[in-house]
């Protein structure tokens, strides 16, 4: 028998960890990446041209990723496609009856499989954001392929898959306050890219502020590549991390291998000297044409600011993560169903009541889309020990692996823990209630189209019975190249908590600030608003910017000739592979794929393993 195919979305922990024990079952993996190599941003890896000649010393766990990254990639039912972007999904067919959820405990929410799809232009696919194909099968994939997402040369292509596995992460969130706009104002994760990508310092005298302990490693990053950092600010309370870690200890049993992580990064501060402040953090920045200074300040446990404990630090960057947000781009696109941390349905904008929205998945990692699979921290921010397990039961259960296999009940422990100690982690650091107040009327919310805050609050107020649409245009918050990825969780949140009064003035209940400016305060403005949708939903048919010559190039079945070369291709006549006429895949050959790459092996009767934790063992003649 042919071996089942299946793709994977995001070659970090999580789906690398889904293709090994897709291998191990005896499928055929598809791994699909942004990057030019594998890892994702916690093993992210310096350039080769840079010939690292100690590789482990510059991230932990070096040794077991090295293995499991050459496992994957030279497999022979392996096929990689690095620098290749998912720019959209399509379903096969159109059907307005919905599809039960894999989990009907959980119902769809506005976010979920709603039907908004129409019929496809000449260029482009249908919204998949509608109800699942009926058939069973997960959505046609659509890729360009051949280079970074900025460059030039790209191909369209299209493959279709027996099972999708979508672990495409998340990305840092930084909460917005005056002067986060000026160059020299990372946010956290970009800085460690830069040091442990490129060994690329963003500035000599650095503070690094928000809340989480990621903040740790990227201060370790920062003074290995050279940087002096300052103090690292957490902006919760002694009290609130200490509470949140230590409620249930026992939940962090199965973590003590995190423990010689955390030692190496508190002794890289102590040996540079480095404080650690508790309870304070970066209420604004300052400077001409670039940051040139940062006020931090004490926060009370709901992160709103102890008048007169302001203080002015000198700097030239500043880096900035208050959390994580899931990439739910593509499993929105899909037509996932989501829930927002505490197991309730979601509104589909990516951020939920209290921890954010989550693509919701049962025991086996599926989505309630059929055929479509989820894991890593679109799931929920665990940490990479815990996205790496369940990369591998989405990856196993994919391919249809032995259920009852014994290493998949050692995953799923695996996992389980993984997600206590997120429970830990989101009661540790959560995101205090009080942080509008750092807001000024002329603080910029979106930064693509320059919205203030004063706009927004206004839109609110006199807006109370419009759409979130209506807001979204009337304020162009979330409509510039970011399309809302970036301030659609705060926009969202800032409606939810803020609330949406007729007649309501500009920012109701405002008080002065360190220099006399008017600050956003405990007034009216904050009552909630329960049950509001987002004004910037994530749902769109175009998940990845893509050019419009782009768009308007013919698209080729992954594995059949370009376009311009292919004998059946009509110029400017889409070519979108259908499951009535999908093309033969197993003697494709990546585009994008790296020089030496073993070719796809579909010999029929390839024996299946009943370890997903090994594939190396499997007999590949």
């Amino acid at each position: 028998m042919i071996p089942r195919h299946v793709g994977v979305v995001g070659a970090g922990p999580a789906g690398l960890a889904a293709a090994h024990a897709a291998l191990a079952a005896g499928a055929r993996v598809t791994l699909i990446d942004a990057a030019e190599q594998p890892g994702g941003q916690y093993h992210r890896m310096l350039p080769e041209a840079y010939a690292a000649e100690r590789p482990e010393r510059l991230q932990h766990g070096w040794q077991e990723f090295e293995r499991r990254r050459r496992q994957v990639l030279t497999h022979p039912r392996c096929s990689w496609l690095p620098e290749t972007s998912v720019w959209a999904l399509e379903r096969h067919e159109a059907n307005p009856e919905p599809a039960a959820p894999a989990t009907p405990a959980a119902p769809a929410g506005p976010g979920g499989p709603t039907d908004t799809t129409g019929p496809a232009d000449a260029t482009g696919p249908t919204d998949a954001t509608g109800p699942a194909d009926p058939t069973g099968r997960p959505p046609c994939v659509h890729l360009l392929c051949g280079g970074p997402a900025d460059g030039s040369g790209r191909v369209r292509r299209t493959l279709d898959v027996d099972a999708l596995v979508l672990a495409t992460g998340a990305h840092d969130r930084v909460l917005p306050f005056p002067g986060w706009q000026l160059p020299g104002v990372f946010t956290a994760g970009a800085a460690q890219a830069l040091a442990k990508g490129e060994r690329v310092v963003v500035g000599e005298r650095v503070v690094v502020a928000g809340s989480g302990p990621f903040l740790l490693p990227v201060a370790a990053s920062l003074l290995e590549a050279g940087s002096t950092v300052l103090e690292v600010l957490e902006a919760n309370t002694a009290g609130t991390v200490a509470r949140g870690w230590g409620s249930r200890p026992w939940e962090l049993a199965a973590q003590l291998g995190k423990a010689p992580e955390l030692a190496d990064h508190s002794a890289a501060m102590a040996r540079h000297r480095v404080p650690y402040r508790l309870g304070r953090a970066v209420v604004e920045a300052r400077g001409e044409g670039r940051v040139e200074e940062v006020v931090t300040a004490r926060l009370r446990p709901d992160w709103s600011v102890v008048d007169g404990s302001e203080r002015t630090v000198p700097v030239d960057a500043l880096c900035i993560g208050h959390g994580f947000s899931p990439q739910l781009e593509l499993p929105v696109a899909a037509g996932c169903a989501l829930h927002d941390g505490r197991g309730r349905p979601g509104n589909g904008t990516g951020t939920g009541t209290g921890t954010g929205e989550f693509v919701l998945v049962d025991d086996e990692q599926r989505t309630s889309v059929p055929g479509v699979f989820a894991a890593g921290e679109v799931t929920g921010i665990a940490g990479a020990p815990a996205a790496r397990a369940e990369g591998a039961v989405a990856g196993w259960s994919a391919a249809g692996g032995d259920r009852s296999a014994r290493a998949l009940r050692v995953l799923r422990r695996s996992r389980d823990q993984g997600r206590a100690f997120a429970r830990r982690l989101a009661r540790a650091h959560p995101i205090g209630a009080g942080w509008p107040g750092w807001l000024r009327t002329d603080t910029v919310v979106c930064r693509c189209e320059e919205t203030d805050f004063g706009a927004l609050c206004a839109a609110f107020g006199s807006e109370a019975e419009a759409s979130p649409r209506v807001v979204k245009l009337g304020t162009r918050a979330g409509l510039g190249p970011c399309q809302a990825r970036i301030c659609g969780p705060t926009v969202s949140e800032l409606r939810d908590r803020l609330g949406a009064r007729p007649g309501a003035g500009p920012i109701p209940g405002h008080r002065g600030g360190p220099g006399g400016e008017d600050r956003a305060g405990d007034g009216p403005c904050e009552r909630s608003a329960e049950g509001l949708p987002a004004a910037t939903p994530h749902r769109r048919p175009i998940a990845q910017p893509l050019r419009l010559g782009e768009l308007a190039a013919s698209p080729a079945p992954w594995g059949a000739a370009p376009p311009d070369t292919a004998p059946d291709a009509t110029p400017g006549t889409p070519d979108i592979a259908v499951p009535d006429a999908a093309p033969d895949t197993t003697s494709a050959t990546a585009t994008g794929a790296t020089p030496g790459t073993a070719p796809d092996a579909t010999t029929p009767g390839t024996a299946e393993r009943t370890d997903p934790t090994d594939p190396s063992e499997e007999s590949t003649s």
